[in-house]
């Protein structure tokens, strides 16, 4: 099966931390997005708080959906990377997720890391979307 690597203009270059944001997988219709994080075009995190870092993260994860022609409604799960988590913050993920997907969320998995990429960053979220 093919896999065709593509990285958005609108987000930073991701070459050099080691990965790609957008991978198509054979004819087109499973899509996989890379772990977004609050990053700025150059890869900086943008803000220590932690209600900017979602909604930044999940904006990118929206900017890397439409460089592949897709929208939220095609995410079919997620997974979410949370540092020091505590339910304040499932709190701010919950709304986040609301907000964007209303009454029918894609499936999630939310965990909980000592750490992640970045020394700033405290969220990061992957996702896998079909092609309708």
């Amino acid at each position: 099966m093919p896999i065709s690597i593509t990285n958005p203009s609108t987000l930073h270059d991701p070459v050099g931390f080691g990965y790609s944001h957008v991978a198509r997988v054979g004819s087109g219709e499973l899509m996989l997005i890379a772990g977004q994080y609050a990053s700025d075009r150059e890869g900086h995190v943008v803000s220590a708080d932690f209600a900017e870092q979602v909604d930044q993260a999940l904006a990118n994860l929206g900017a890397a959906l439409e460089s592949a022609d897709l929208r939220y409604r095609d995410v079919a799960g997620l997974r979410t990377f949370v540092v020091d988590h505590d339910p304040g913050k499932l709190a701010v993920i919950a709304a986040a997720v609301r907000r964007i997907w209303g009454d029918q969320p894609p499936t999630q998995t939310l965990l909980g890391v000592a750490a992640l990429a970045l020394p700033d960053m405290r969220f990061e979220v992957d996702a896998i979307a079909v092609c309708s």
